[in-house]
């Protein structure tokens, strides 16, 4: 989508910056502090984790898929890394094996994406992921995102409690977004983000002071590979190609979600673009201790608010977000938006997904037989994501952050449904009373 710079563009764009510092600066710190790292060398990951964030970013939008949609640090990624890490610290496992086994599944990753995507594999992908599945996937995510959020907004500390004067703050900020929104005409609805996250910073530092220095984010290199050298381990390189095919589910969620927004279908090339540019950054990652990129179907959140879908105001956030990585002390400052302040405002955001994937299976009928193929694989989802990971702790380590994971057991329940079962047949056979 062509677009001359506008003011308007240059504001979408400084919102887009935020949408995609809030959705990524937590990743590098949290997996540096689990594998031990230097606060130089995590300092040098967040710098890195800019730069490449930014850069996809910009390259999906001119190049490879050429909608407005995220690429970055992947969630799902996110959440199994942590779940290895854990069993692994619990079982008193040497981390920089564990760390070394999940860049070789990392590059495993990558590569597997970069060459699927080549020969085309998104074609299958698309048959694969009907309405129903891409529906699952967006109702999942949704009730996975805005759990996140709503602990972030509580100010959940690490004794598992929250905090009633920041929790206090989030919703307020919260429901100031709400507003603009939803009562605010033009320019105050499209940019009701960015002002929530501007005022409630303000508001965040006058209600809880800090001291006036900044992070010393002057990064120092202490070699490639942080988390450990490259070691195949075959439980992990197992388990990464099922993650890794599920994240590439991601940008065939988001692509198809995108079509129906902008009225327009992408074309093979697109697709073949998208999973390139991702898979060449995947394979980056593990070299500056950073996890796999994946499209991010939150974009959606985003675009719905927002309403402006010039692929040009991705690009110029991506172009500020690299340059706070090339700059260390603009990239600490802003590396500073307290989380419960993002929370609060991406809660509202990401409200819009749920809507998404409403609209995702408008059409589509169901009655008390079909109506599993839709509630099964959800509902199954969310109760693992409300189940303690203790749970699953009876498991083999290596099957533990799939099992555990309620996403991605939602979408391949959601799979295995819609190729294994004829449903058609099931609606018509119900429609003549037949049981």
């Amino acid at each position: 989508m062509r677009a001359t710079l506008t003011p308007k563009i240059g504001l979408a764009g400084i919102q887009w910056m935020f949408f995609i510092l809030t959705n990524t600066i937590v990743v590098p710190l949290t997996l540096g502090h689990v594998f031990q790292l230097a606060p130089g060398q995590i300092a040098f990951s967040l710098q890195v984790s800019f730069v490449l964030t930014g850069a996809a970013c910009m390259l999906q939008a001119y190049w490879g898929h050429r909608f407005a949609l995220m690429d970055g640090p992947a969630g799902v990624w996110w959440g199994f890394t942590l779940s290895i890490a854990a069993s692994a610290a619990a079982s008193g496992a040497d981390m920089k094996a564990v760390g070394g086994g999940l860049a070789a599944g990392y590059l495993l990753s990558g590569l597997m994406m970069t060459v699927l995507g080549l020969l085309g594999f998104a074609r299958i992908m698309r048959r694969l992921f009907n309405p129903v599945v891409i529906s699952v996937s967006l109702f999942l995510l949704s009730a996975q995102l805005m759990a996140s959020f709503f602990r972030g907004m509580l100010g959940v500390g690490e004794d598992g409690r929250m905090n009633p004067p920041v929790a206090l703050l989030s919703v307020l900020i919260a429901l100031f977004v709400a507003v603009l929104y939803l009562k605010g005409r033009g320019w105050v609805s499209n940019f009701a983000m960015l002002f929530g996250i501007l005022l409630g910073w303000a508001a965040y530092g006058l209600a809880f002071p800090a001291p006036g220095s900044m992070p010393d984010y002057a990064a120092a290199v202490q070699g490639l590979f942080p988390w450990g050298s490259l070691r195949v381990d075959a439980g992990i390189m197992a388990a990464s190609f099922i993650v890794g095919f599920i994240n590439m589910s991601n940008t065939v969620t988001s692509l198809k979600a995108a079509e129906k927004l902008y009225g327009e279908a992408a074309t093979e090339s697109q697709y073949r673009r998208s999973f390139l540019v991702t898979g060449l950054m995947t394979l980056l990652t593990p070299v500056f201790g950073l996890i796999p990129f994946g499209t991010f179907t939150s974009s959606m959140g985003l675009l719905e608010s927002m309403k402006i879908l010039h692929r040009q105001a991705l690009a110029i956030g991506g172009g500020l977000f690299l340059v706070l990585g090339l700059i260390p002390p603009l990239g600490g400052w802003f590396s500073g938006l307290p989380v419960s302040v993002g929370s609060a405002v991406l809660f509202v955001a990401y409200l819009q997904m749920f809507g998404t994937a409403v609209r995702s299976v408008e059409g589509t009928r169901f009655n008390s037989k079909t109506i599993y193929r839709l509630a099964l694989p959800i509902l199954l989802g969310v109760s693992i994501m409300n189940t303690p990971s203790v749970v699953f702790s009876a498991l083999p380590v290596y099957i533990r952050p799939l099992a555990g994971n309620g996403l991605v057991v939602g979408i391949l329940m959601s799979l295995i449904l819609e190729t294994c079962v004829n449903w058609t047949k099931l609606d018509i056979a119900k429609e003549k009373g037949y049981d």
